[in-house]
């Protein structure tokens, strides 16, 4: 009995596993998807700015600078925009986290 209860915690581990890493992976696709669709047009794909977003002044998410705001500053700036940058007031909390998170992983 103690050999079949130690098979099923470990098949209930595996497939928690899996699904916790299937989880994440459809939140960063997500992510990747809304910085596709928000940020590219001035930020860049890789984060360093886009040609006219270099002309309006955006910022490089690539820079030491950008990556050492607070996670509540790059909050703030991605939900009520900042100099040129629009506000996206609309955008679900979870949404700006992952947008968050995302950026995070353009540093040089």
């Amino acid at each position: 009995m103690k050999r079949i209860d130690t098979q099923v915690f470990t098949v209930a581990t595996a497939l928690a596993v899996v699904l916790a890493l299937s989880l994440s992976l459809h939140a960063q696709n997500a992510s990747e998807t809304l910085y596709k669709s928000k940020c590219v047009a001035c930020h860049g794909a890789d984060g360093s700015g886009s040609a006219m977003g270099k002309k309006l002044g955006a910022r490089d998410f690539t820079t030491a600078e950008v990556q050492k705001l607070s996670d509540a500053e790059l909050t703030d700036v991605i939900t009520n925009g900042k100099n040129k940058m629009p506000p996206y007031k609309s955008l679900k909390p979870e949404d700006v986290k992952g947008l968050v998170a995302h950026i995070r992983t353009l540093k040089k």
